[in-house]
């Protein structure tokens, strides 16, 4: 005789969802959809949206502030924030049990994107795309000691290799000090303390409030020294350059975002260093960058590692 399927009605603990590369934000359980061809194609199409925000932001850090940059960049993004409440219909949502967390997260975020802001400025966009890939191997790391999970042999060598790869990037022996190498490292430790956060807030909040609450709070906050670094958009360009910040980051946050809710994250999470090639692309096109072969050959070795700890993160009882 078979053992009956042993029912779901009383199981009480909720696994969490494994690490997802590069996550930004927390999003849907992994194939609630069941469609992993337009789970990739989501990816895909948030890759080429974020490559074009980039692009908006290296240019206008030519002329203004990081600080103001950051600012339009969240303020315009509250309306697709708020557009993802609306089309949920459900503003209960909205409550969440500790907004401390949210304060922090919010803290460490805008820390990540100032930082990252400054990179692109820097640097060739490919090489400071290329360095950020580094934050999935140092989610890897604090994982340990701020989420006390384990992590075996395998992985900590994954997290090594990766880190040589980025030293192969960044070159030490070329300039290192001054081609913006360490503040791209530096946004990439903050954009990992920031997943991390998020992490342990997903488990208790809504995906949509913590979108919400991040863009809320990052365009209070970066209101603040604008009296000190305000220079007004010069013509109606700059401006719709502003507006476009903030809509790209939204519009690309809702198509990541659904691309877990399509398929798993082994499935569409590779697809997400096609970003690579769109920067490689558009600072060719638009800077006459071209990175060197240390740039492709450490970014090989960085998205090899942090592929390799994907797979390991999304195999059930594999440390």
């Amino acid at each position: 005789m078979g053992v009956p399927p042993r029912s779901l009605a009383g199981s009480t603990k909720i696994p969490v969802p494994p690490f997802r590369t590069p996550p930004a934000l927390p999003t849907p359980p992994p194939g609630a959809d069941g469609n992993p061809g337009l789970g990739i194609a989501f990816m895909l199409i948030s890759t080429l949206i974020f490559a074009g925000l980039w692009c908006l932001i290296k240019a206008l850090t030519g002329r203004y502030s990081v600080h103001e940059i950051t600012f339009f960049r969240n303020f315009f993004a509250l309306i697709p924030a708020v557009a993802m409440v609306v089309r949920t219909g459900r503003w209960e949502t909205l409550k969440v049990k500790r907004i401390s967390g949210h304060i922090w997260r919010t803290l460490i975020g805008l820390g990540s994107m100032e930082l990252g802001f400054l990179s692109y400025h820097l640097m060739p966009l490919a090489d400071a795309v290329s360095v950020s890939f580094v934050s999935p191997l140092l989610v890897t790391a604090l994982s340990v000691p701020l989420l006390k999970e384990k992590v075996g042999v395998f992985r900590w060598s994954a997290v090594l290799v990766g880190f040589c790869g980025v030293v192969v990037i960044v070159d030490p022996g070329s300039g290192f000090l001054n081609s913006g190498a360490l503040v791209a490292l530096g946004g990439a430790f903050c954009s990992a303390l920031a997943i991390v956060t998020i992490r342990q807030i997903s488990r208790v909040d809504n995906p949509i409030a913590i979108v919400f609450y991040f863009t809320l709070f990052s365009t209070v906050l970066t209101a603040l020294p604008l009296p000190f670094v305000w220079m007004a958009p010069r013509d109606l360009l700059d401006w719709a350059m502003m507006l476009a910040m903030g809509l790209l980051g939204g519009v690309g946050q809702y198509f990541w975002t659904r691309a877990f809710g399509l398929a798993p994250a082994v499935v569409v999470s590779p697809f997400n260093y096609v970003s690579l090639l769109w920067a490689t692309l558009a600072g060719w096109a638009f800077w006459g960058d071209l990175p060197g072969t240390n740039v492709y050959a450490g970014a090989a070795v960085v998205i090899a590692s942090g592929l390799f700890i994907l797979y390991r993160e999304t195999r059930k009882g594999i440390r």
